[in-house]
């Protein structure tokens, strides 16, 4: 079973939600040979309550999972900390809605919570948590004390940060999984779809609870995939999406350039010409 940790739903924070988009993101994470993913959008993004309900209104619920077309969707969140450094959450889908309504008052920069203070939010809930990309610059996860750390439940090994440089993001990353005795799960942190696959993980059977996914993770039972043109196809990804991005910017429908969809205004049109450039 093939699991994606670390997923976005959303192109990025500031744009609204797209049914199409997101669509287009949960068909291709199938078509890119994984089965299951867990949508870890970020917790101050806009319409986060929007996105989630149209998960879980649309996927077929089984177990802790909403399944579209065989793709297991397991909920989840990621969430700045004061400190700086992002912690993820992964958990049914009413205690991710919940945990977010309940982070309103700290999603703005100089408002997040301190680490220790999220932990004991997030332990009043039944969720995993995760240090996301923690060897990440202007992340502090690692020097968090003890009784911080002692809190996550495994660490992101990140494929954007494979791709920047794979043995410095490895050898610090399971060095600090061993210090804390925690395991070690990839998550490839796209909000791209072409970003997916550079890095996944590999479990020995099937699960669709959150138990079953900790339990084998706790005893070992899988691998961690990386694509051998992780770099390519993380880069890519980047340069797409900084020309979606820069479409909407232009005043244009990126989602209907995207999907190659008729009726384009002159500045959708435009920014179609640069971003067929920039890739």
């Amino acid at each position: 079973m093939y699991v994606d940790f670390h997923t976005h739903g959303k192109l990025a924070k500031y744009l609204p939600f797209s049914t199409e988009y997101t669509d287009w993101l949960l068909k291709e994470a199938k078509d890119a040979g994984l089965d299951a993913i867990c949508l870890t959008e970020h917790f101050n993004t806009l319409q986060f309550d929007l996105l989630y309900g149209y998960i879980a209104d649309r996927g077929i619920h089984q177990g802790d999972a909403y399944v579209f077309d065989g793709l297991k969707v397991f909920p989840g969140m990621e969430t700045d900390i004061a400190e700086g450094g992002h912690v993820l959450s992964i958990g049914p889908m009413e205690a991710i809605r919940e945990l977010n309504r309940r982070l309103e008052p700290y999603k703005a920069k100089g408002t997040f919570l301190p680490a220790l203070k999220l932990m004991h939010l997030l332990a009043e809930y039944p969720v995993l948590v995760g240090a996301g990309h923690p060897f990440r610059e202007e992340g502090h996860i690692p020097e968090l004390p003890e009784e911080v750390l002692e809190h996550f439940d495994f660490l992101d090994l990140n494929g954007k940060d494979i791709a920047c440089d794979r043995q410095r993001t490895e050898e610090l990353t399971y060095a600090l999984g061993e210090r804390i005795h925690k395991p070690v799960a990839a998550g490839s942190d796209t909000h791209q779809a072409v970003q997916y696959g550079c890095i996944r993980t590999c479990f020995e059977g099937e699960f669709q609870t959150f138990a079953e996914m900790q339990k084998e993770l706790n005893a070992g039972r899988y691998t961690i995939c990386v694509h051998p043109d992780a770099a390519f196809k993380v880069k890519t990804a980047g340069l797409l999406k900084r020309s979606l991005k820069e479409i909407h910017a232009l005043g244009g429908d990126y989602v209907s350039v995207l999907l190659r969809q008729s009726g384009e205004s002159p500045a959708v049109l435009k920014a179609k010409t640069l971003t067929e450039q920039s890739v």
